[in-house]
């Protein structure tokens, strides 16, 4: 590979008590973007991704995607010189970044008040499901549990066999890593003007609202709150909907607009004039859904290919993988060492090329406790 380059976070050391999904995506996103990354782990054990879904050698293919670039060191808190070791650590660093449930921090004297007390320029950010007060701070649960309980789950699925369960970590990730990311960004710029830093409550549950914009707005503004199949966006409309092919595979359709409508009724050979769409939803679908029951999938996109109809074929994540749109973007041109030097490729983040720190070699998933004795 070429010289190093290093990323925009370059000096910012980030102490990590994170583990699974939200915290590691946060934090693998400031490592590999410049700062150093101290992941603690619990001895013998570590993350629990380290064992998750064993793709590897002696390592979780999750594991390896969420952490390469990172350094990790082994701490029992439970042990007073090592819990001190690990305070001094902190002391020492810009950020840190923790999803323990609301008190376990405080319990080992590693809570904010604690901490800034001697270092009131930390950054502290803290993932939580429901937040660090109210009633349900304390309630065990995960992304399926966050997103029922705040009315997304209701919007999927089907009156015949209820919500589905969407595949997209929409807490963890939408709600929890990229609103981490983001405030531990402005705390670090706002720092650089009062020389303070931040006490930052994620809190997932509340960040999902923001993500049903629509919904909040059509019951604030109407009564009218969403439920699936009552809105255009959770079944209601022809014109947004899924489509069964020939060939049993299915076609995605998203024509809101009138001028994509009118090209895709166009392109499928269906004059819309006859689709009683907003009286007879049932009976435009199954006219459309007929039509699209005559062709085969690759049938329909080549009916489809150069036209604004606003319909895609449903494809695989191994499809979609080798999709000549993303190779040629350079998606998965970049790979990631495992800890045992397994070159595989690496997760593509939400960070544009320029600001992400370019190693002389591919960035290394740490070994349980690597870089302990570098941190004594």
């Amino acid at each position: 590979m070429a010289n190093a380059v290093p990323g925009p976070l370059k000096g910012i050391r980030v102490v990590d008590f994170t583990t699974l999904a939200p915290g590691p995506l946060a934090s693998l996103i400031l490592a590999q973007t410049g700062a150093e990354v101290i992941k603690v782990e619990r001895p013998g054990v570590g993350d629990e991704m380290r064992i998750y879904e064993q793709a590897f050698k002696d390592n979780g293919c999750t594991f390896s995607l969420l952490n390469a670039g990172k350094r990790s060191i082994v701490a029992d808190l439970k042990n007073s010189d090592e819990l001190e070791r690990v305070r001094k650590l902190i002391l020492e660093s810009d950020v840190l970044l923790e999803q323990f449930r609301p008190g376990v921090m405080q319990k080992y004297g590693l809570d904010y008040q604690s901490l800034s007390e001697e270092h009131p320029s930390l950054v502290y950010c803290s993932i939580t499901g429901f937040g660090q007060t109210g009633p349900k701070s304390d309630v065990a649960a995960h992304d399926l549990n966050y997103v029922a309980d705040t009315g997304m789950l209701s919007l999927t699925g089907s009156e015949q066999d209820g919500p589905g369960i969407p595949p997209l970590l929409a807490a963890d990730l939408a709600a929890g890593t990229y609103p981490a990311v983001m405030n531990i960004l402005l705390a670090i710029i706002q720092r650089q003007a009062t020389g303070k830093g931040a006490c930052i409550d994620v809190s997932m549950t509340d960040n999902l609202f923001p993500l049903m914009f629509w919904g909040l707005g059509l019951g604030w503004g109407s009564g009218k709150w969403p439920q699936y199949g009552n809105h255009l966006l959770t079944g209601l409309s022809p014109r947004y909907q899924i489509y069964k092919t020939k060939d049993s595979r299915f076609l995605a359709v998203a024509a809101l607009e009138e001028r994509f409508w009118s090209e895709f009724c166009e392109s499928i050979g269906i004059d819309k004039s006859e689709l009683n769409e907003h009286d007879d939803v049932s009976g435009a679908y199954r006219k459309i859904a007929e039509k699209i029951l005559e062709k085969s999938a690759d049938d329909w996109m080549n009916v489809f290919n150069g036209r604004d109809a606003c319909a895609v074929v449903v494809q695989t994540l191994e499809e979609a993988l080798e999709d000549e749109h993303y190779l040629m973007r350079g998606l998965f041109d970049k790979q990631v060492a495992t800890e045992n030097n397994e070159l595989v490729t690496a997760l593509p983040l939400p960070v544009v090329d320029e600001l992400q720190e370019k190693p002389d070699k591919p960035f290394k998933t740490p070994k349980l406790g690597e870089h302990t004795e570098s941190y004594r």
